[in-house]
């Protein structure tokens, strides 16, 4: 989510793309809101219950607010098209796409009230009377605003929104049908709806009483009449993403002593010979063949929704007092298996293989189309934990689906040299001749051999399983020279959904695979892998190993994953003995 509020930059930014977990919150507090709407209209009270979103700032704000009431995009050609709300109950837009007079949703933000944008051109006339009301109060309270509207004048757009914040879920007033509120800051304990049942925090809150203030807004009750015991009847609010805690212990730190420090360096010229050279990747470049698309999957071409991934499923909302509830988004099963593979396929072609300011390749189409369903039908798309194939539609999630598809299609295509890599323009190479730093770290490892086979004087471990490789490689009589990458500079870019990441792999060794010029091996020393480390996988397999051997220019490169650090070197003297008889090249 955006660090700072909107701005020129913050326009830019799409309202669909929105963090898994987040989607995944929404959709199961709304799923509830949904069911509570139902019973308040069955009870004809007559106001629809209220849920609140409390941001962290203007972007965040904007971005939710238009993800569930709806906007208008950009097209490239001048043109807007409409992306409505993805929640029913919260669009300010019909199904014929005009806006609504009388809004649904509301956005109270400093920003917002700035930007005299905030209501329907028609709102003024579908909120005549009530607008009258307010007119009236404010004669009656006198002051210059009186004033104004007594000689003529009108109330401006931010005081109308104001009045419609103010007076949510009151009978007869202008806030009186609003169903969301996406806000910053601005829902202060004067604040005196006594109809909000739902409250999602989108923010950190760095105190308790923080916490209970907003909270607090959700524990207004509706009805203060007795019940035939003489007490009230119970009433709940449903809230996520607030971690209200009554009993909050301090933290004592205690005193720690000063760790030794030492200096990480190239020991120059004594090992020159040992020294490391490679490329400094930027980015990608994959040229498509005119015939037939293929795509080669593999396991790291699956991706396995879990809770971890895109939020908890059910949430068990369990108040101080009173029975429980299970928030869920179950309402997702029913989306068809082919519309997600038509929104997966589209998807793909729009975002993966259209160039920027082009029209998309609609020539594709099916054959992604075709590619997709492949990719479904054979167990590409794993749901765990009580998650749901629709969720794979979220932005977020779809683009880790897109990026599993076009890996395997990219990876189908080695051998025929489309990949190049694009390297940096101002520093295309890097050495571990200009490692240099200093350290606390207990954890280490000191490359004196014999003989020594790395150039620089000490590697810094992760992990004791890094130790374990280090003594693996000193020992082994195939490694020429190997190196921890920190502090080294050797990054690959890959995509993590739509948002760029780089990936700092554990070591470089070169071994030695029987050929005049030794191998380069690229190696990560890796226990859980997630989904993360499927796309790193499949980043260097499908773009930078291949993409690094096209250009000719730095060896043979080549990548290896080790799981299991017990056998390490078992399995580290099978992938030496496979590239000397030729079967890793």
């Amino acid at each position: 989510m955006p660090k700072k509020g909107r701005g020129a930059s913050g326009r830019s930014l799409d309202p669909l793309n929105l963090p898994a977990e987040l989607e995944t919150a929404l959709h199961a507090l709304y799923g509830h809101y949904a069911k509570t709407f139902e019973l308040w209209e069955q009870e004809g009270i007559g106001v629809p219950p209220v849920f609140i979103v409390v941001c962290n700032n203007t972007s965040t704000s904007e971005l939710i607010y238009k993800y569930v009431s709806g906007f208008h995009r950009d097209n490239d050609d001048g043109t807007t098209a409409l992306e409505n709300g993805r929640l029913e109950l919260f669009r300010n837009y019909d199904g014929y796409g005009n806006r609504i007079a009388r809004p649904n949703t509301i956005l109270i933000d400093s920003a917002q009230l700035e930007s005299g944008e905030a209501l329907d051109k028609d709102f003024r006339e579908m909120a005549a009377d009530e607008i009258d009301r307010f007119k009236r109060d404010i004669i009656d309270r006198g002051g210059q605003d009186a004033n104004d509207i007594l000689t003529g004048g009108e109330i401006d757009e931010a005081t109308l929104l104001r009045e419609v914040m103010n007076t949510v879920g009151k009978k007869g007033r202008l806030g009186e049908q609003i169903r969301c509120v996406v806000s910053v800051s601005m829902l202060t304990e004067g604040w005196d709806a006594n109809t909000v049942t739902h409250i999602l925090g989108v923010r950190a809150f760095g105190t308790q009483l923080l916490c209970e203030q907003v909270v607090g807004r959700g524990l207004r009750r509706q009805s203060y009449e007795l019940n035939e015991q003489g007490l009230f009847n119970v009433e709940y609010a449903d809230v996520l993403g607030i971690p209200f805690d009554f009993a909050a212990k301090p933290v004592i730190s205690p005193p720690a002593k000063p760790r030794e420090t030492i200096r990480v360096h190239a020991v120059k010229p004594d090992r020159d010979a040992l020294a490391i050279v490679f490329p400094r990747v930027e980015g990608y470049r994959v040229e498509l063949p005119d015939e037939r698309l293929e795509a080669t999957f593999g396991p790291d071409h699956v991706l396995n929704l879990t809770p971890e991934l895109v939020g908890p499923s059910v949430t068990k909302n369990q108040g101080i007092v009173g029975e429980g509830v299970d928030l869920t988004v179950a309402h997702l099963e029913d989306m068809r298996s082919s519309t997600i593979l038509f929104h997966l396929a589209k998807h793909l072609l729009y975002n993966k293989y259209r160039d920027p300011g082009e029209e998309p390749k609609l020539h594709l189409f099916g054959q992604l189309k075709r590619i997709t369903r492949q990719w479904l039908d054979g167990g590409g798309l794993q749901c765990s934990g009580g998650t749901y194939p629709a969720q794979v539609i979220y932005k977020e999630i779809a683009d880790m689906a897109a990026e599993r598809i076009k890996a395997a299609i990219t990876l189908s295509l080695v051998g025929e040299n489309p990949v190049k890599a694009i390297l940096d323009p101002y520093n295309p190479t890097g050495s571990t001749a200009f490692v240099n730093f200093t350290t606390s770290k207990e954890t280490r490892w000191q490359t004196n051999g014999p003989p020594p086979k790395s150039h620089v004087n000490w590697v810094i471990c992760d992990s004791d399983w890094e130790a374990e490789f280090c003594r693996v490689a000193e020992v082994h009589p195939k490694v020429l020279a190997y190196v921890k990458n920190q502090n080294l500079g050797l990054e690959v870019p890959y995509l993590m959904g739509s948002t760029p990441r780089k990936y700092i792999p554990d070591f470089v060794v070169r071994v030695d695979h029987g050929l005049a010029e030794p191998l380069n091996l690229i190696v990560e020393i890796k226990g859980y892998r997630g989904e993360d480390a499927k796309e790193k996988a499949n980043t260097m397999r499908s773009y930078w190993v291949p993409g690094v051997n096209n250009l000719g220019k730095f060896g043979r490169w080549a990548f290896a994953e080790f799981t299991a650090v017990y056998e390490i070197e078992a399995e580290f003297d099978k992938l030496v003995a496979g590239l000397a008889s030729g079967l890793g090249q």
